[in-house]
């Protein structure tokens, strides 16, 4: 089995797939969009993309690429512990340092520890592809923000560990393809919709959950793309999409709304790795 994954060998990503697919082919994408291209396209059969992280929130580019795909859908999840570490060459010494450079995600997690030592934070894609740029480049006074594990597989050292903000750190990860990946039983739905515009619709679109005993564990509005300050709803529920009740509310949610989408339905998480 191939699975697609944002990152480099070392990511956080793939430490997600690896999770789900101990023995699937890993495949390193540059970008979150070229995962779903290789789904889309059958190279890959599946793809991990995070989704949301417990500091930063949203993945935005993720829920975008959902929106707009007629067909991936979203299979299963992982929540995965991301313990950031300060990493650089062989010699270096954690007051030298003066640019770290890793994902803006890592490096916006670590802005309490950067600012404490004068580290210049310098954005680039992946936190991985950091520290391979650190490890190719052979200096001493630039480090990156990555995994224990990257630093090991590129012979660097490690300065510091759990240099991350809030010391509980979780990222949350999504299994997206064209079929079920065969992970368990659906126990919840992810959907995004767009409520029509006159008073109450919101409202009147979220009742049915309650009105069912549906619950919902999410709720976040985005920006829709195209439409200048209108705005589309992300949603999960604590549900399969074929449940009895499920398929009753989106009948009566469907009465206020321009566009409901279910993103997928799979085992939800239960509990960080």
């Amino acid at each position: 089995m191939r699975v697609a994954y944002q990152g480099e060998s070392g990511a956080y990503s793939e430490t997600a797939v690896l999770t789900l697919f101990p023995d699937a082919q890993a495949m390193p994408c540059d970008t979150v969009h070229i995962v779903f291209s290789r789904v889309t396209s059958g190279e890959a059969d599946f793809g991990v993309v995070p989704v949301e992280n417990s500091q930063a929130g949203s993945v935005n580019e993720t829920y975008e690429l959902l929106l707009n795909s007629s067909l991936v859908k979203v299979s299963g999840e992982v929540v995965i512990r991301v313990d950031h570490a300060l990493v650089a060459n062989p010699g270096a010494r954690l007051e030298g340092v003066t640019r770290a450079f890793s994902h803006w995600q890592a490096l916006a997690q670590s802005e309490d520890f950067l600012a404490a030592h004068r580290i210049e934070p310098v954005p680039v894609h992946d936190t991985a592809g950091a520290a391979r740029m650190v490890a190719e480049s052979g200096r001493t006074e630039d480090a990156a923000i990555a995994s224990v594990e990257a630093a090991a597989n590129l012979g660097l050292v490690v300065l510091a560990e759990r240099i991350q903000t809030v010391p509980d750190n979780f990222t949350k990860f999504a299994v997206i393809g064209t079929r079920d990946a065969g992970l368990g039983s659906a126990d919840k739905t992810s959907l995004v919709m767009a409520v029509h515009d006159r008073p109450g619709s919101l409202l009147a679109s979220l009742k049915p959950f309650a009105d069912h005993g549906i619950n919902m564990t999410k709720l976040e509005s985005r920006p829709r793309r195209g439409a200048p300050f209108e705005y589309v709803f992300y949603l999960d529920i604590e549900r399969a999409a074929d449940d009895p009740d499920v398929l009753a509310a989106l009948d009566e949610i469907r009465l206020h709304t321009s566009m409901l989408k279910v993103l997928g339905s799979y085992p939800g998480s239960k509990g960080p790795v």
